[in-house]
């Protein structure tokens, strides 16, 4: 099975059938997609500039989505190293017991779904390693009450999310289920009232 950087090579050979390096950027999705597969591939398309279900982009097109991709998964394993150095030296220092933030890192190892989107059609705007580096500021600073990539204060508590958590409090205006570890607990209260006020309503 071909790895990321495998794929990405296809990609960019200028030689390989068209249809091959449309599907081998789609196949990348698969070792990496921050939003789920079908969002992140609903992001590349609109900002390079091509449509979700066009069989024949201009190559270019598929060459700056996969320049994009690959700039949010360099953010994102960089972090991973670091969170991984971090592990060990708590571990090192007799802390066994993994907090918040390992419990929802261990849910999108690799990352796959770490600014999942529920609907594929509503995702950030921003590249998506801006949206990265957003998220990992918010994991490593005191919790907050807004979403951390858009700064959205409307947060909804949504159930059967077909993602683990399966149910979490999710942007309105962005459209990410907002990581639990870096919302205070009067914000996930909040977002839960709101949902309990929409199935009310």
């Amino acid at each position: 099975m071909a790895g990321f950087r495998s794929l990405a090579r296809q990609v960019r050979d200028p030689r390989s059938d068209l249809a091959l390096r449309r599907y081998s950027l789609r196949k990348c999705l698969e070792r990496f997609a921050p939003y789920g597969h079908r969002a992140t591939w609903d992001h590349l398309s609109s900002r390079a500039g091509f449509g979700p279900e066009d069989r024949s982009p201009d190559p270019a097109r598929l060459v700056a989505a996969l320049d994009e991709l690959e700039e949010a998964r360099s953010v994102w394993l960089a972090y991973e190293v670091e969170f991984a150095k971090r592990r060990k030296k708590e571990k090192f220092d007799g802390l066994r017991r993994p907090g918040s933030v390992d419990d929802w890192h261990r849910l999108t190892w690799g990352g796959f779904g770490v600014a999942w989107c529920d609907d594929p059609g509503v995702h950030p705007h921003e590249s998506m390693a801006e949206v990265l580096r957003r998220l990992i500021a918010a994991l490593e600073r005191e919790p907050g009450s807004v979403c951390p990539v858009c700064v959205g204060e409307r947060l909804t508590w949504k159930y059967d999310l077909a993602h683990e958590p399966s149910s979490g409090p999710v942007c309105t205006e962005c459209g990410i289920v907002v990581p639990r570890p870096v919302l205070t607990p009067e914000a996930l209260a909040e977002s839960r009232r709101g949902r309990l006020l929409l199935a009310s309503a």
